[in-house]
């Protein structure tokens, strides 16, 4: 006999956040489909990973689904399409809660077999002001979402009704995505526990000659045992050089005596939020002056970054404070020459530092929500939880500013990052992933 899932949320979360779904739409329908099983290769597929906007809403972790969201139908205001239950199929892939399930467990007013989906899409939008759908992402619905639009617009000088228009649902939604509820925040801090607590073991291990996949098998046999789903993202685990690629997940080799280890890991759970952490240490224990000379940077640009969130800043006022602390820093090294706000106007720094400070962090790594509306910076909010993470990034893959020094070989190959996950309070900032260190002295063995 198949088991049903045991990671199903609370069902008064889900009913919350789509009454406030519902009241924003007014008298516009909306359809979020699931997100569909990805071919891996062959007939093998990747493991399955839901769309967080229908997971938000929904809390329903199976494929193929889609969810209709209709204020204009009072009594049948949210309705699942579901693959339905079916022995032999459950028998190959696994429990199914059905149609059955859908209603008594997930909070559905009615549930009907994907398979109906054509047939009574039409019916459900019918009366609806407006639909809204993201069209480009699902392909197997579109076709007939716009179909029953269509139909509708054929039918308006008769009916004297339709649908005004096709319009995106993603605004309303990713704007209450970005606020989290406490409860979010709950599971947040435990997304960052986990990923703290793999941090510290990493470095526990790393040493010379080991390759940089086994210490990435530390950090995720450590999300696995703490009953995470796995990875959120593919870890980086960037020993020396390696570290200088931003987006480095080879992961297959040597840790070498005297470089730095730069590990960017988080866990996601089993309701999808996530961690999301960078450290970086010398491996055999002991940073050479460069070395330190860079981490110290790094470390003060983030930690002024980090002190600077509250409620009333913006993102971009976050990434500027880290800049300028980095970049003042740079001309003292003479690793950078020039006036500082000159240097940032020019963006001379950026062979060194080519990214930005941070992103929204939540049910996605790179979470949703807007960063700025028309010409002005979204300012932060108590609830919004944001990565900071200044970096450094020493080598000859990018050309050396014109005016600016060339850089020496031994300032080559050190490739720094530091990373916290940071939750806005009303009086500032919760620091989420405190447990992992990052001091210099907590660096060295």
């Amino acid at each position: 006999m198949s088991h049903a899932p045991t990671t199903c949320t609370d069902p008064a979360l889900f009913a919350d956040r789509r009454d406030r779904f519902l009241h924003r739409l007014g008298g516009v329908a909306a359809v979020i489909p699931a997100a569909p099983l990805v071919t891996h290769h062959a007939d093998v597929e990747h493991p399955f990973r839901q769309n967080s906007d229908f997971w938000y809403l929904t809390g329903f972790d199976e494929p193929g689904a889609v969810a209709l969201f209709l204020p204009h139908q009072p009594n049948n205001p949210f309705v699942l399409f579901v693959e339905p239950k079916e022995a032999s199929a459950e028998v190959w892939n696994g429990f199914r809660w059905g149609c059955e399930g859908a209603v008594e467990r997930f909070g559905a007013a009615l549930a009907h077999p994907i398979d109906e989906l054509a047939q009574r899409l039409p019916g459900y939008l019918e009366g609806a002001e407006g639909i809204a759908f993201r069209v480009g992402r699902h392909p197997a619905v579109e076709p007939l979402v716009l179909k029953a639009w269509g139909t509708q617009l054929d039918r308006a000088p008769r009916s004297g009704r339709a649908a005004l228009g096709l319009v995106a649902p993603c605004p309303l939604l990713h704007e209450l995505r970005l606020r989290k509820s406490p409860e979010e925040l709950v599971r947040m801090r435990e997304a960052a526990r986990i990923s703290a607590e793999a941090h510290e073991l990493a470095r526990q291990v790393a040493r010379p000659g080991l390759n940089e996949r086994q210490v990435q098998a530390v950090i995720e046999q450590h999300f696995l045992e703490q009953g995470a789903r796995g990875p959120a993202y593919g870890s980086i685990v960037a020993g020396g050089d390696n570290a200088c690629v931003l987006h480095y997940t080879s992961n297959n080799d040597l840790l070498r005596d005297g470089d730095l280890l730069l590990i960017d890991a988080g866990c996601s759970l089993n309701d999808y939020y996530n961690g999301d952490i960078t450290r970086t240490f010398p491996i055999n224990g002991h940073f050479s002056g460069e070395q330190r000379a860079l981490y110290e940077l790094v470390l003060a640009a983030q930690e002024a970054a980090v002190a600077s969130v509250a409620p009333g800043q913006t993102a971009e006022g976050v990434h500027d404070t880290a800049v300028r602390v980095l970049v003042a820093g740079l001309v003292e090294l003479g690793l950078l020459v020039g006036e500082v706000d000159g240097l940032i106007e020019q963006g001379a720094f950026r062979h060194l530092y080519m990214h930005r400070t941070g992103h929204w962090l939540g049910l996605d790594v790179h979470d949703v929500g807007a960063y700025r509306l028309g010409e002005h910076h979204v300012e932060l909010e108590p609830g919004m939880v944001l990565t900071v993470e200044p970096g450094l990034y020493v080598s000859d893959r990018l050309p050396v500013p014109e005016g600016q020094p060339a850089i020496a070989e031994r300032w080559k190959g050190i490739g720094i990052r530091i990373e916290d996950d940071v939750a806005v309070s009303e009086r500032g900032h919760e620091t989420l992933t405190a447990a992992a260190l990052k001091t210099p002295a907590a660096m060295e063995r």
